[in-house]
C-alpha cells in the first residue's frame, strides 16, 4: 500500500486527543439536570434536559469514534491496516485519506447501507 501510514496514524491520534481533550466538557454537558423549581421554570427545566440528551448523545457518538480510531491505530501497528473487514479486499486510499478509522470498502459500505434502509431492499 502506497498511502502514508505514518501520517494517516498522526491524523487518528490526534483525533483522539481531541475527542479525550473534550470529554470533560460533553461529562459536564451531561451531567444530571438539577430539578429545582425555586430556581429554574417548566421550560428552562425541558431546555436543561434537551441540552442534556443531545450532550449524551455527543458522548455516544465519541464513544464510538474512540473505539474505530483505536481499532484502526491497532490495525496499523499489526499491520492490516487498510483490508475491509467484510471482505478481506484493500479500501481504496482516497477512502483511507478521508477517513483514517474507516473498516470498510466502499462495495461492502454500500452493501451494508443498501440492506439496512428496508426502502432500498429488492424484493
Amino acid at each position: 500500500m502506497s498511502i502514508d501510514q505514518d501520517t494517516l496514524r498522526q491524523r487518528l491520534k490526534a483525533e483522539r486527543e481531541q475527542l479525550l481533550a473534550d470529554a470533560d466538557s460533553r461529562d459536564e454537558a451531561s451531567a444530571t439536570v438539577e430539578l429545582d423549581q425555586s430556581r429554574t421554570g417548566r421550560l428552562s427545566r425541558m431546555d436543561a434536559l434537551q441540552g442534556q440528551a443531545m450532550a449524551q448523545a455527543s458522548d455516544a457518538r465519541a464513544q464510538a469514534r474512540l473505539a474505530l480510531i483505536q481499532a484502526a491505530l491497532t490495525r496499523i501497528e499489526e499491520d492490516d491496516y487498510g483490508e475491509c473487514l467484510e471482505c478481506g479486499e484493500m479500501i481504496a486510499e482516497g477512502r483511507l485519506a478521508a477517513d483514517p478509522a474507516i473498516t470498510l470498502c466502499i462495495d461492502c459500505a454500500s452493501h451494508r447501507e443498501r440492506s439496512s434502509h428496508p426502502s432500498t431492499r429488492r424484493s
